[in-house]
This record gives structure tokens, C-alpha cells and sequence, in this order.
């Protein structure tokens, strides 16, 4: 069966075909970076890592984010401090996870001149690094003393009801650090020429831990803009620390990897950093079926 058609039809029917690739084109780089899952590389279940391009200049390193991901439910966020046994050491994160088994260790917050101390409230199972309360508006919580409540939290102390009291009477880990995104994704900062490299902690819209570090240097408006546009569904951040203190070191069978920060705007201008400085607080993670017996 011979089908025919008139001039006017085939180029019409050209037409609605070109308009329909281009409608394609237009869409897929948005559409495949929020939902392309081949973005995220599983190192252990319930456990994975993407970089992220920024698409925006920075200063030194290669303007990427990378994000570990952990589900809360198969991995314990866990607080330690070298002052809990007393006596202890500062070390790199990589020195934590050998020396306490933990597969990911990154900074736990800033820390104060005695350079044992974290600068905001810090405590973990009995024990208080810092018992400062700071005008700080983040609450990291982890590790629950009740079934019924999400095994790790970021809260925002500007909210009704909400205080390190309250947040007490529910967690046995807390640290209390300054805010970069307030829940439900609101950034927090106005522009400033300060820019540095950053560790920070998040939460997504499903409650999982997001450790979060960017070696290029930006400012922290510029960053929150960034993370805030990409695929992670992140409700709210916090600052943990900046420029060459700042590091994420992961370990599992399988990868490793070590991440340190180097510019930061009058303290260390440079992107050339290659050393892990030793910090006296940090987050850890480990799989559930191996907590830390202190």
C-alpha cells in the first residue's frame, strides 16, 4: 500500500518532529541531573558518594561538591572528642577511623584556642566536650534515647519550643554549630567576600546524613545557592569547619578516599594545601552492627 501525502502535510509533520527534539534537548540536562541515579556510587549499602560540578568559579581546587549520603537506619552518626577519654589525642580524620573502627570520620564543628574544645554546646553519651551555649542556631542530634523519634536530627534553635534542653531529653549526642540552611532549604547568609573551603553536615527530605565538602572556595551564600540546586533534597546544614582544617576521610573494603580543604580568605590563601591537620572533635560513622562500646 503506497501512502502519500501533500507538501504542506510532510512539512508539518517535519515541524512537530524538529519541535519535539528540541523540547527534549531543552529538558534533559535538568531532568537527567535531578533524577539520573547513575550519580551516586553505592560503597556499602545504605552508604554512598557523588561529586557534584558546581558550574561556578571558585577559587583553588576543581569547583565540585562531593556528598557522602548515609542512611541512618544501617549507620550510627556517632560524636567523639579527644577530651572523652581525658587525656586524649587530636587527630586527622583518617587517625579517628583507625584508631575508633569507624569507616567515615569528618570535623565536628570549630573548635576554641585551648584546641580541645569545640566552640558550641558538645556532648555525646554522658560526656561534655563544651558545656558553651552560643548563639548558634544548628543542633546536630544523634543516637536517641526513645524508639519512636528519627535516629539523627538537625534542628534549628529559632523554632518554638525547640532548645538544647529539649533536644537533650531525646538525644545523647549534640553538637551545636553555626547554620548555613534552615529547614526546609532557606539560606541563611547574606553575600560577603569571605571565601573559604567547607565541611558541613545536612539533611535531606528522607532524614539521611549528608556530609558535605567542597574544597573550592566560596562564599557561604554562594555555596548554600549551589547546594540548594543540586538533586540531594537537602533541608538544612550546618557549618562543621573551613579551609585547610576542614577534611572527610572514607574507608570501606573496597575505597578509600581523603579530602582536605585549603583556601580560606586571611588565614590561609591558598589552594596548594596537601596536609590533614589534626582536630580535636569529629563526626564518625560506622555500620550499626559495630558501635563503639564507650
Amino acid at each position: 500500500m503506497i501512502t502519500t501525502c501533500t507538501v504542506a502535510e510532510n512539512n508539518r509533520t517535519w515541524g512537530l518532529l524538529w519541535f519535539a527534539v528540541l523540547s527534549l534537548l531543552l529538558i534533559l540536562p535538568s531532568w537527567s541531573q535531578a533524577t539520573d541515579p547513575t550519580s551516586w556510587t553505592t560503597l556499602e549499602p545504605g552508604l554512598e558518594l557523588a561529586n557534584f560540578p558546581t558550574n561556578h568559579p571558585g577559587i583553588g581546587g576543581d569547583s565540585t561538591v562531593a556528598v557522602l549520603r548515609a542512611d541512618p537506619a544501617l549507620w550510627s552518626l556517632d560524636l567523639l572528642s579527644m577530651t572523652d577519654p581525658p587525656g586524649g589525642l587530636r587527630l586527622t580524620a583518617r587517625q579517628w577511623c583507625r584508631e575508633y573502627g569507624l569507616t567515615v570520620a569528618i570535623n565536628g564543628g570549630m573548635f576554641d584556642l585551648d584546641y580541645q574544645t569545640h566552640v558550641g554546646y558538645c556532648s555525646a553519651h554522658g560526656h561534655t566536650n563544651s558545656s558553651t551555649v552560643t548563639e548558634y542556631q544548628s543542633v546536630a542530634a544523634s543516637n536517641p534515647r526513645k524508639t519512636d523519634i528519627p535516629p539523627f536530627r538537625i534542628f534549628d534553635l529559632d523554632q518554638p519550643g525547640i532548645t538544647i534542653d529539649t533536644i537533650k531529653e531525646d538525644y545523647n549526642c549534640l553538637a551545636q554549630n553555626l547554620r548555613l540552611i534552615k529547614r526546609p532549604g532557606e539560606n541563611r547568609w547574606t553575600q560577603q567576600p569571605k571565601q573559604w573551603s567547607e565541611a558541613a553536615l545536612g539533611e535531606d527530605a528522607q532524614g539521611r546524613i549528608l556530609f558535605i565538602f567542597c574544597r573550592t572556595g566560596y562564599s557561604m551564600y554562594d555555596l548554600n545557592e549551589i547546594l540548594l540546586s543540586l538533586p540531594l533534597d537537602l533541608v538544612c546544614a550546618q557549618h562543621l569547619e573551613g579551609g585547610p582544617e576542614a577534611q572527610l576521610y572514607i574507608r570501606t573494603d573496597e575505597f578509600e578516599a581523603e579530602f582536605l580543604g585549603s583556601y580560606e580568605t586571611n588565614f590561609f590563601e591558598s589552594g596548594q594545601n596537601q596536609a590533614a591537620t589534626q582536630i580535636p572533635v569529629i563526626f564518625g560513622l560506622r555500620p550499626r552492627d559495630n558501635h563503639d562500646p564507650r
